[in-house]
């Protein structure tokens, strides 16, 4: 009987272990393109959001076939996870969020003075009411989408949550480089995000890339984007922001 556990311990390890090997890394650049052709460089290039979907009718990895709780589109389940959004020195930070979609969310305040998170433009959809140093407040992104979060006590804070139907994704970092890792063999489609990428254009580089065993790579895509400031945000009620921060002592606390 202990011989045929150690038998079956081991069949199931050599089998988790065969699945593991099988999964490869996807890397790639982006590059972004500012008027007039010049390419950005430094911490403008950050923040690329690039992320993988299954192609339907791609065969998954043998090991994945059938396992409890898969995705078949995913091919692997998804973890109940729980990410960080931090206001600290009246930012967000990180201020790009990318995360699987089902992800909660947590928005603790590490100001010594009050913020009110919200979001009301695509996305999800809240407002997270006042609320004081060393509060926090939880937020469940259940499906796919581009959320833009903002403060509406101090209106130059604001961040982007990107919720995805994988969990297959990256963000470039300042040279504009990005791995993806554990992807498994098959066929998938790439979908790229940039919050100063002109209209449409993002959409216009999504293509099929096949991965293998030993990897695959996207090459370098040249993305134009806009430059300058971005237009200013309207509050939480669609109006303008005071020119300057509220006196009041509930928002600011010594």
């Amino acid at each position: 009987m202990l011989m045929r556990c150690f038998v079956c311990v081991v069949l199931w390890l050599g089998t988790a272990f065969s699945a593991w090997a099988q999964e490869a890394v996807v890397t790639g650049h982006v590059d972004l393109i500012g008027p007039g052709g010049k390419t950005w460089r430094g911490q403008q290039e950050a923040n690329t959001a690039v992320w993988l979907t299954r192609v339907l009718g791609s065969p998954l990895p043998s090991a994945a076939q059938g396992s409890d709780g898969l995705n078949p589109v995913l091919a692997k389940p998804v973890p109940k996870l729980v990410a960080r959004l931090v206001q600290k020195n009246k930012s967000f930070a990180p201020r790009v969020l990318l995360i699987p979609a089902g992800t909660a969310v947590e928005f603790p305040n590490r100001d010594p003075f009050f913020h009110n998170v919200f979001s009301l433009f695509e996305g999800k959809r809240f407002d997270l009411g006042l609320y004081e140093a060393g509060g926090t407040r939880f937020v469940q992104f259940d499906r796919p989408g581009i959320s833009y979060i903002f403060c509406n006590i101090h209106p130059e804070m604001n961040a982007v949550v990107i919720a995805v139907a994988t969990p297959y994704y990256g963000l470039s970092d300042s040279a504009g480089n990005l791995a993806i890792r554990g992807v498994p063999p098959g066929h998938y489609m790439i979908h790229l995000w940039n919050e100063r990428a002109l209209p449409g254009t993002a959409e216009s580089f999504k293509r099929e890339l096949a991965v293998t065993q030993e990897g695959a790579s996207f090459g370098t895509i040249r993305l134009p984007v806009a430059a300058g400031p971005q237009a200013p945000h309207k509050n939480k009620y669609g109006r303008d922001y005071d020119p300057s921060a509220p006196t009041n002592p509930i928002y600011e606390q010594p």
